[in-house]
């Protein structure tokens, strides 16, 4: 069994790129949002686009991130619950890679695998990079190209998740949590899935597969 989370909204209360890019960008990085929201672009090149607006350092954007970042009620419980049935929990997200790290590495819980935007910090602006698992540049479809190889390793696999973007691995596995974003896209498309507040509620459900 592979329980795969997303990051930003999901194990964390509010989105970290988001309060980076508010503090941080130096351009209209809403409007390039609101061409994601339309469907004009992927999530991917959306972040691509906004964090190229981003010219400060890894350290500036670290002391933001850990001042404002609430990690979501219950994420230890989830971990250790994970490891205590030997069942792999990993992250896979749109955000980066160097954020999502050190969290995680600040709280205790830096062995947590981690599938997410590889970040080049250059004075002319952040080049985020999304790699696929066959090594290769992917321009979209990053989570859900996760979930299709743990499935063709024989894995089962729980999705977590928030935002739209957690539909496409979410439709392709055999478990879902949701919330926000994701369970309005379930309810819509209807695909089963279970409700959660924090993050003992899919503990929780987890008892329960």
């Amino acid at each position: 069994m592979i329980i795969q989370s997303d990051f930003d909204g999901t194990i964390t209360e509010e989105d970290v790129s988001f309060t980076l890019l508010d503090a941080f960008a130096s351009g209209d990085w809403r409007k390039l949002f609101e061409q994601y929201q339309q469907g004009k672009m992927t999530v991917g090149d959306f972040n691509t686009k906004a964090f190229a607006m981003v010219k400060a350092s890894r350290d500036e954007l670290l002391k933001v991130a850990r001042a404002e970042v609430k990690l979501r009620e219950g994420l230890r419980n989830l971990v250790n619950y994970c490891q205590e049935r030997g069942w792999r929990f990993l992250v896979v997200s749109n955000g980066l890679d160097f954020y999502i790290k050190e969290i995680l590495e600040d709280v205790g819980l830096g062995n947590i695998e981690v599938h997410a935007a590889t970040t080049n910090f250059n004075p002319a602006g952040l080049q985020v990079q999304y790699i696929g698992p066959d090594g290769n540049p992917l321009k979209k479809g990053f989570k859900e190209a996760y979930t299709k190889l743990f499935l063709a390793q024989g894995y089962q696999v729980v999705c977590i998740g928030n935002g739209p973007s957690d539909y496409y691995p979410a439709a392709l596995a055999q478990h879902v949590f949701a919330r926000d974003g994701l369970l309005d896209a379930c309810r819509e498309k209807k695909l089963h899935c279970q409700p959660y507040k924090d993050l003992n509620d899919v503990v929780r459900g987890l008892e329960k597969l």
